[in-house]
């Protein structure tokens, strides 16, 4: 296998064990998720984020994602409630998505796969840094949002249209005073299981909330993702798509809701 991992055949999701051996762990992700299996659990909470736009610092290509970054020195953007037993500071949060737009999603709800998916990344401050968290089972906490074709969303276009500045690999500039909360559905049911990081290293302390509800966005906000490049400025052009991992077996966990 190639030294770096991607999405290609040759340094792909089937390779990524081979350097990274938890990619074949008990606790991986993303799952499918089976509403008819899930079970409402009414000791679950609702969960509440607060986030400080001030802490919004910069937004980058990294050749596999589009991130946007937080500063997390201290508890300025945090998550709370749900499955979690304390609050998590909001570290970065990136898309995966499709070549198209019937797929894209990591997860996917009853065989359905969405235009793309955005993961919110949150750790737990008892373990006192973002590295210690890696290594606990309960140390980030991701909340998950899906994405589907319909109206455009106007908060989103506020992350698309800065997406000209980083259209290569390598590229980041300033992108602050942004509440990422703007992109929360209404509704905030959710699922929730433990599972892992879903790129390499794939380290499996992972608490998911995965929002039951998909906030739409037009197909033409889709294209503008797509239009970023996974190479550098230097480089041949090569589209940024199909940066998503499949559904890894479940293993026996159990997938929690919090809605009947």
């Amino acid at each position: 296998m190639a030294k770096e991992w991607g999405y290609a055949s040759h340094n792909g999701p089937d390779h990524w064990h081979e350097i990274y051996p938890i990619a074949k762990g008990d606790n991986q992700s993303p799952i499918e998720l089976h509403t008819k299996d899930i079970k409402y659990d009414s000791s679950l909470q609702p969960w509440s984020a607060s986030y400080d736009p001030g802490s919004c610092k910069s937004i980058l290509n990294n050749g596999k994602t589009c991130r946007v970054v937080f500063d997390d020195t201290y508890d300025r953007s945090m998550l709370r409630g749900g499955p979690l037993s304390g609050p998590y500071r909001l570290r970065q949060f990136h898309l995966h998505w499709g070549s198209a737009d019937d797929h894209g999603s990591e997860h996917t709800v009853d065989g359905v796969k969405y235009a793309a998916e955005l993961h919110l990344v949150h750790w737990n401050p008892k373990y006192n840094t973002f590295g210690e968290a890696l290594k606990q089972p309960d140390g980030i906490a991701v909340v998950g949002i899906f994405l589907k074709i319909g109206r455009e969303k106007g908060e989103f276009q506020l992350i698309l249209d800065a997406l000209d500045k980083v259209k290569t690999k390598g590229k980041e500039v300033p992108f602050t005073h942004f509440d990422p909360s703007c992109l929360f559905p209404a509704c905030r049911d959710y699922w929730t299981y433990h599972g892992s990081f879903t790129t390499p290293p794939c380290e499996e302390c992972i608490v998911w909330l995965l929002l039951k509800e998909p906030m739409s966005v037009s197909s033409e906000q889709m294209a503008k993702l797509r239009s970023l490049l996974s190479s550098a400025e230097n480089e041949p052009p090569v589209p940024l798509v199909g940066n998503w991992r499949p559904p890894q077996p479940i293993k026996g966990r159990v997938v929690r809701a919090s809605f009947k």
